[in-house]
């Protein structure tokens, strides 16, 4: 259930309705803006009288919410979640590129790559540096040089940086070098992966599994803000369906069923999304006007000799192209560029 908080309600009435709920076998997760304090109660019990708890000092409303995604839920706040970061805010007016290798392969590569999305307006550095591979004899990554590397190239060109995190032991290796840390739709339920990262005081990028529902990646995040990481940022990146004309489906309709279900920003990912180069830049501009609030897009210096997903990786001077493209977009939905 969700708590919603008188408006003046003073720092001790709040405090005694968490204790209530605390005694009742309740955890509590309180969220707050510039207004007012909302609870977020979850937890297995009994059924609890809503006009009990409703009755006590400060209390405006009590929200029974019939899903399991009780924290991820727009009940749980409102005006929704804006994760700011070395001054980008993710979930705001504005929408973030974030663009990169889906591979480091080198330092030279790694750092062309950085300073042409740099320069176009991108403000976030993605590349791998821990691959997940369907076959166990394609390029697995550089491991943590790669890392380094990542780190070093955002320092230079100042941009933020993301990476998938496949297992647990790498998280400490991950913390000192990337921003972001991203969960890939491998190990979107990967629940163990997800009750560690909910410890990890540092923004999550969770995409959406490769056949998963809404209502499961909704779930999926629950397990992290459960674990008291309110940091999420949401990524469709296309499911699989029968249709074989593109890699993946990608599901633009996700976008604002997702921002009508929860409070988290959520981005698209057009390159896995279809998983091809001349279908990446209609597909984020579509994902602009459906409102995501940001993309993520492979760009690489030489496609044709990527390591890892060349055929869907745009030329730098493609992606240059495509951001002045989704200028008229934003402003037409009443939002900007980061």
């Amino acid at each position: 259930m969700i708590v919603a908080m008188q408006e003046r309600a003073s720092e001790e009435q709040v405090q005694q309705v968490s204790m209530r709920l605390f005694s009742m076998g309740f955890e509590v997760h309180r969220s707050a803006d510039n207004r007012q304090v909302v609870l977020g109660v979850v937890g297995e019990h009994q059924t609890v009288d809503l006009a009990d708890i409703e009755s006590l000092p400060g209390v405006q409303k009590v929200h029974s919410v019939g899903s399991n995604y009780k924290l991820v839920s727009r009940e749980f706040r409102p005006e929704g979640t804006v994760i700011t970061l070395k001054g980008l805010a993710i979930g705001a007016d504005e929408v973030v590129v974030m663009a990169g290798p889906c591979s480091v392969e080198s330092r030279e590569q790694l750092f062309t790559v950085a300073e042409a999305v740099a320069q176009a307006g991108a403000r976030c550095l993605r590349g791998g540096a821990f691959k997940p591979r369907t076959s166990p004899y394609s390029f697995q990554g550089l491991r943590e040089p790669a890392l380094k590397m990542l780190h070093e190239a955002g320092d230079r060109f100042g941009l933020l940086t993301v990476s998938e995190v496949m297992e647990i032991s790498q998280i400490p290796v991950m913390l000192p070098y990337i921003d972001i840390l991203q969960i890939g739709s491998r190990n979107m339920q990967n629940f163990d992966l997800l009750r560690a990262l909910g410890k990890v005081r540092k923004p999550v990028l969770l995409k959406r599994g490769i056949a998963a529902t809404i209502e499961e990646l909704l779930l999926a995040a629950e397990y992290l803000m459960a674990g008291g990481n309110y940091e999420l940022i949401l990524c469709e990146r296309g499911i699989r369906t029968f249709e074989t004309s593109t890699r993946n489906t990608l599901d633009i309709s996700a976008v604002p069923v997702v921002k009508k279900l929860s409070h988290l920003p959520i981005i698209v990912d057009p390159s896995h999304g279809t998983g091809s180069r001349e279908k990446v830049a209609p597909m984020a501009r579509a994902a602009v006007a459906a409102g995501a609030d940001g993309l993520i897009i492979e760009v690489h210096d030489c496609p044709d000799k990527a390591l890892s997903d060349g055929a869907q990786s745009l030329y730098p001077q493609q992606f240059s192209e495509l951001m002045d493209e989704l200028q008229p977009i934003t402003a037409a939905i009443r939002r900007k560029l980061a």
